[in-house]
Formats: structure tokens, sequence, C-alpha cells
């Protein structure tokens, strides 16, 4: 058995040659040797030099906050960008024609994104915040007017309600697939009610025929939120072309990316020439403003990528399927209720949601999460907080009382997501089932 004594003497070329081994010398001498009960007796006869050597493992360790755990979290992350050589060049081949700004590739990538949608009009944004927002201004939501939300969403779904200084409403939420639900948003409609807008959360498309039967039932617009759904698919049909309008996300972690921007998907030419006059300063043409608008364009650079991107939605979501179905298939622990996918819908995987329920091997969620992270699996909590709690919200008056979406609230305290992102490998997958089928 090798000694104290041993690893000590091989200490400065091992920090010469491997600079980044310093932690793990450390963790074997304050662990392993102490526990051997060698470590001591040799820093009987250490002499100061290795003394101080042995501080500043220990500085290096306190400076920057390291253990082995935090070293093994970025082991398999929760999501991983996948750039390829096609929008290297592609961006490339931008920044080298000298035109930057909103141009021809935007145009260009609208028309290939209508038509993956399988709608007449697609309109680029700087983000799927705006894309929300312009959308409501579109349509003319106005201060006064009520659009109902569900409350377990990304903020963005009811901020873009408050940003036209309309009110918010909360809808409840489905327990299996976590969508709107179309029964308690029937109980929340007014006479003030103008829009819906279903959020296809996770990428599991909402019950479209449900709620679209309800808003021709009251004549209200229906909005799609797309944010985590690209390729989606209820009835065969994609997603972003069931309402008046759809509106995607580019963010890094969605299934296909532009780093950040959005897109409103629509057969309405009215809604996407209202839609483009505003995301440029309501320009007309060239220096005739014809209504107040704002900057909010997607850049040719962005786009650029969008184009690349969708070329490979299709196989990148199909990965998404086969890694969520693999853990669907090999997960087998107890208290552990994995995702849920109604018949006639294409499920994408944004995310990967469990829930946590009774049975459960450990007592709270957090030290399920802490051990994940110890064994390098990257895990996350969408969302922490139904949006009616969080602190905006409760600052307006929103409680649970009159919010009334107790399925939300209670998702909130025992929904995790796990890895599922293209990039995960076979070897990934097998070890997250290794890992959840040994906790006892």
């Amino acid at each position: 058995m090798i000694t104290a004594e041993e690893v000590i003497k091989s200490l400065p070329g091992l920090l010469k040659e491997h600079p980044e081994l310093r932690l793990k010398i450390y963790d074997t001498l304050s662990e392993e040797f102490v526990r051997r009960g060698e470590f001591y007796e040799f820093m009987k006869k250490s002499d100061e030099r290795f003394e101080k050597l042995l501080q500043e493992l220990r500085e290096f360790r306190e400076d920057t906050n390291f253990s082995r755990r935090e070293m093994k979290k970025i082991m398999i992350p929760m999501a991983k960008p996948v750039i390829g050589n096609e929008e290297l060049q592609a961006v490339a081949e931008v920044l080298k024609s000298g035109m930057l700004a909103q141009g021809k590739v935007v145009a260009e990538f609208e028309t290939a994104f209508a038509k993956y949608v399988g709608v007449k009009n697609a309109v680029a944004v700087s983000n799927g915040t705006v894309a929300l927002d312009i959308t409501l201004k579109s349509l003319g939501i106005k201060e006064g007017d009520e659009v109902i939300v569900p409350s377990f969403s990304f903020i963005s779904t009811a901020n873009a309600v408050l940003f036209q200084g309309a009110k918010p409403v909360f809808a409840d939420v489905d327990e299996r697939t976590f969508n709107i639900n179309p029964e308690d948003l029937l109980e929340k409609i007014s006479n003030r009610t103008k829009a819906i807008i279903g959020v296809h959360l996770f990428g599991h498309p909402f019950d479209v025929k449900e709620i679209q039967d309800i808003c021709e039932d009251y004549n209200i617009y229906l909005i799609e939120d797309c944010a985590q759904a690209h390729g989606a698919e209820y009835e065969h049909n994609k997603v972003g072309g069931f309402g008046v309008a759809g509106c995607f996300s580019f963010y890094a972690t969605k299934n296909m990316t532009t780093g950040e921007g959005g897109m409103i998907t629509t057969d309405s030419e009215k809604i996407a020439e209202v839609c483009r006059l505003l995301r440029s300063h309501g320009e007309s043409q060239k220096y005739y403003h014809t209504m107040l608008g704002y900057n909010y364009r997607m850049t040719d650079v962005l786009a650029a990528m969008g184009v690349a991107q969708l070329k490979r939605l299709d196989i990148s979501n199909e990965k998404r399927i086969r890694n969520a179905e693999y853990l669907n298939q090999h997960i087998n622990l107890s208290g552990l209720k994995l995702p849920d996918r109604k018949k006639g819908v294409k499920h994408v995987y944004h995310q990967y949601a469990v829930i946590i329920e009774n049975g459960f091997p450990m007592s709270r969620r957090e030290k399920f999460m802490q051990y994940l992270r110890e064994k390098g699996i990257g895990c996350a909590i969408h969302y922490p907080l139904p949006i009616h709690k969080q602190p905006l919200y409760q600052r307006m008056g929103y409680t649970d009382e009159n919010a009334r979406c107790p399925v939300a609230t209670a998702l909130s305290d025992k929904i995790l997501s796990l890895p599922v992102h293209q990039a995960l490998t076979e070897k990934d997958l097998m070890y997250i089932v290794e890992i959840l089928n040994n906790i006892k």
C-alpha cells in the first residue's frame, strides 16, 4: 500500500507538471491518509517546506471554494448548446459581408421558419419575451383588459401582459402535462378577457382543440407560447400555427438556438405587418415612421445561426425523444414519477421533469439535488415558484386565495428537471440511470 511519505515525495513534480491536481492531492492527504492514521505520523517528521506546501493547498481550496463535488458538477450539464461547423461558417460569411444588422439572412430565416411551422408569416425579433409583447400589442390588448395565462410557466408569459397595462389572470395546470387546464381556464373567463396564452410547457403541446373551442365560444384570441416547443406537434401539425400567433424563443438552452432571439408565427397578414412595424421603430419605409415602435430586431449574425440550427432541429429533437424514452424505460426508483405524454402529441422534451412523490427515499428535494450534483449530474427546478407567488406578483396583490392554482403551487414544491439534451451520450444516460436506481 502506498504511504503518505511516498506521496509527499512526488508532490513537487506533480504540482509543477499538473497544477490542476492540487485539489485532488489535498483531498487525498486530508481524507485517505488521515483515515489510515499515517498523515499525522508523517507530519511529525515534516520540514517547513512541506508545511508551507500543505498550507498553500488549503488556501487554494478555500480561495476557490472548490471541492470534488463542485468539480464534478460539470460532468453531465443540464443543457449544452450544440454548435457545429455549419453555424460557424454561416456566421463567418455574415461577418465577412459587412452587413451585420437585420437584412437578407433574417428574411431567409423567417421564410424557412414559416415553412417549417406551416404558416404564411414569420417575424424574427430579438427574443421570446419581445415576441409575446408585440404580439399582444398587435392585437390591441390594453389597460383594463384581462389575459389568462398558466401560473406554472416562466415569468415572461405573464409579464408580457403587464407590459400592455393589462391584467394577467392565472389558470391552474394539468397534473400530468403541467400545461394549462381547460376546465380551470373556463372558470377564470370574465367579460374583460381578451386573450389566452397557452404554453407548450417543456415541449409538450397543451390541449389545443379544447382551448381553441373555448376561444371560439367566447370570441377571444389564442396565443401560443412555443418558447420550449420547437418542432412539437399536436395531431401531426407543428405548434405555432394553431392560434392567431405563436411566439418562439431561441435562447441558448432551447431545442434550437441563436444565443438570443425570437420569432412570431402567424397566418394573419395584419398581425405580421404590425409586428414588423413594432420591431423597427414603426418604420414603414426608410425614415418614415407611422406608429410608435421599438428596436426589437434580430441581426443577420444570429439569423445565420438560426438557419443552420433549423436544418438540424428534427434530428436534435429525435435525440431528445430517444434520450427521454431511455430514461423512462430504465429508471426504476420508488417515489419518482417520470414525465407523462398524452396521445396525439409529439413531445420534444425541452425539459425532462420528474415529480418527487410520497415514498421517495430522500427526505427533501434539496438533498436529492445535492446528491445528484455530488455524483456529477446536473439538475434544476423548473419552477421553484408559480408565477402568482413570485415577489413581483405578491406585491401586486396576487395570493393563493385569489389566484386559485393549487396544482401549480404543489408542483413547484416537488418538480425537478434532469438532463435530456441532444448532446448526452449513451454512457451519460447509463450513468444517470445507475445513480438513480442505486438510491436507497
